[in-house]
């Protein structure tokens, strides 16, 4: 490990800026023992301090806000072959756009040793057989045949796998099954999990109403996308993947109770701020102003610059190198303070990524 965790150029605009060793031996490959059982490092300016999550209802002040990502995880992927026998593995990322609907038509990743021409018939997990019926960039068309008498969220759900991240190693197993879903999660149509939510469980959740910090929710339904690799050297040119997302009424109301209160607005994940900063800059919302009820699909592409409209806080976990994630951290905490306290992680020997320890940080202005 080099003595800084990004080797930065002067404007942060480049992927280069974005990319550390981390030793594979951090990279979280189980959950832990209990879901509150990790580590969580308090990120305060350029002061960092080693505390556990159980310790996050005494680090937030009564009259908070969380705001929590409720969409549940889709058991997407699915092994299986062509027509003419050839193997196949599919993973997919959408269900009739926005989780609505009769669930008939599907988009997705297929991994083959040829990619699939339209009218391509596919026979998954030995159960059922869809059809590819075109293609929209790096994601696949498919289409259940008409006799087929399930829809696709019945089909994932009885015979699809969780879609664990490609970091991780191992086949799913029970302890996935159960571990990577918030004990929140109510909506189904992501294929990755809101793993800053990961952390919580009942007690904590009942813990942090008894210290008076309240929660609502948001939808936002994480694409594939997400692990996709940023390509583009200069950062002007990397092109954002899309996922929808969903502003209920009431987490608007709670949004305008916490500000008349004094209170902080606290993202649970990256996920639920960038619905809540889509939702701002779709309504042209000044920092601090009154957000309506919203659900439309999202390219916001957060790195050093962005101004913040919504989010005071963020709880979140340990991101992959080059990747758009690391980029939000850094554009809310400050890139030379994210690239210090990733350091300090590997340092103390933080567990990273989906199934390891956490951050809380504190936004600051106009970080650069």
């Amino acid at each position: 490990m080099s003595a800084n965790a990004f080797a930065p150029s002067v404007n942060h605009s480049k992927l280069s800026d974005y990319d550390f060793e981390l030793p594979e031996a951090l990279i979280a490959q189980h959950p832990a023992a209990e879901r509150t059982a990790s580590r969580l490092l308090l990120v305060n300016g350029n002061s960092f301090t080693d505390r556990l999550f159980t310790d996050l209802p005494s680090l937030l002040n009564p009259g908070d806000l969380l705001v929590m990502n409720d969409t549940r995880v889709l058991r997407a992927r699915f092994f299986g072959q062509k027509d003419t026998g050839g193997q196949v593995e599919v993973l997919i990322e959408r269900i009739n756009g926005d989780g609505t609907g009769l669930g008939r038509v599907a988009r997705a990743q297929i991994r083959a040793s040829k990619s699939p021409k339209p009218r391509t018939r596919l026979r998954l997990a030995d159960a059922f057989t869809v059809e590819v019926t075109g293609r929209e960039g790096e994601f696949f068309l498919l289409a259940l045949p008409a006799d087929e008498p399930q829809d696709f969220w019945q089909l994932t759900e009885a015979h699809g796998l969780l879609p664990l991240p490609p970091y991780i190693t191992h086949t799913p197993g029970s302890d996935d099954e159960t571990r990577y879903q918030t004990v929140y999660a109510k909506n189904p149509g992501a294929v990755a999990a809101p793993t800053a939510g990961l952390h919580f469980d009942e007690k904590i959740l009942a813990q942090l109403k008894a210290n008076g910090i309240e929660t609502a929710t948001v939808t936002l339904h994480v694409g594939a996308g997400t692990f996709q690799p940023v390509r583009a050297e200069n950062l002007d040119e990397h092109i954002m993947h899309h996922e929808w997302y969903h502003l209920p009424e009431a987490t608007v109301k709670a949004i305008d109770a916490c500000r008349v209160r004094g209170g902080k607005v606290v993202a649970v994940g990256t996920t639920s701020l960038r619905a809540l900063e889509s939702a701002a800059r779709h309504q042209n919302i000044e920092p601090g102003g009154s957000l309506h009820a919203d659900s439309r699909e999202t390219d916001l592409f957060i790195r050093p610059g962005y101004q913040f409209k919504v989010v005071d806080r963020l709880i979140t976990n340990f991101h992959l190198p080059k990747s758009t994630l690391l980029m939000l951290v850094s554009a809310f905490a400050g890139y030379d303070t994210m690239r210090a306290a990733y350091q300090h992680a590997i340092n103390q020997q933080y567990r990273f990524f989906s199934y390891g320890d956490a951050m809380l940080l504190t936004r600051i202005e106009h970080a650069l």
